[in-house]
């Protein structure tokens, strides 16, 4: 599929349209959300689905607690296409059996003091090629194939960066939470010591207090 309009000089000129279109379509399916759970709620999301299309549902707890929660969807009627609880990651994938608006829910309600911060990325259907097959009669070009490469290559960039993101995430909070429990830890040791400290000095003065008194009724 030519592009017109395209008169910037040398090969990078020829690319950059291409690129730029490879990018977009990268972009045009991004359907990420990270959002808060809050402790004994549940949050729903309603997607409008046409049948026969593909979908994947993935999911990670990113903070909060064991890192669990509860994952639930539904179709159109009601019928459970996917259940799992505690879950810390999964990832499901279905096609749709009937047009609709199918609905897929978190829960953590079985958490009572403990909220969480959930990523999910639900795909709808297959990226469109990047250079349609109608109206070809003839094969790709080299540039349109080096700018499928490149397509293809952007977006496993993008979900290996997006992982990778998560981990970190997941990872600093651990470590966060981790070093909290450390100073908590700290924090106690020096009260108990400061305690069995002060209650040394006052059973030794005791003790001494009662030597002292013993030692005069003797004498007198």
């Amino acid at each position: 599929m030519p592009l017109r309009g395209s008169r910037a000089a040398g090969p990078w000129g020829r690319r950059l349209p291409l690129l730029l279109l490879a990018l977009a379509a990268c972009a045009a399916r991004a359907s990420e959300i990270t959002f808060e759970l809050p402790d004994n709620a549940k949050q729903c999301f309603y997607e409008e689905i046409a049948q026969g299309t593909k979908c994947t549902l993935e999911f990670q707890v990113i903070t909060g607690g064991h890192y669990d929660v509860d994952c639930r969807l539904e179709d159109p009627d009601g019928i459970v296409l996917y259940k799992e609880m505690k879950k810390q990651y999964d990832s499901f994938t279905f096609t749709a059996s009937r047009n609709g608006t199918y609905k897929f829910c978190f829960s953590n309600e079985f958490s009572t003091f403990t909220h969480k911060t959930v990523y999910f990325d639900f795909q709808v259907g297959e990226d469109p090629p990047l250079f349609p097959s109608e109206n070809r009669v003839t094969a790709l070009t080299q540039m349109e194939s080096a700018c499928v490469s490149i397509h293809e290559a952007l977006k496993s960039v993008i979900d290996y960066q997006t992982h990778f993101r998560l981990r970190e995430a997941q990872g600093r909070s651990r470590a966060e939470d981790l070093n909290t429990r450390v100073a908590y830890w700290s924090i106690g040791e020096a009260i108990i010591l400061l305690v069995v400290s002060i209650g040394q000095v006052f059973l030794l003065k005791s003790f001494f207090s009662d030597k002292r008194t013993t030692t005069t009724r003797v004498g007198s």
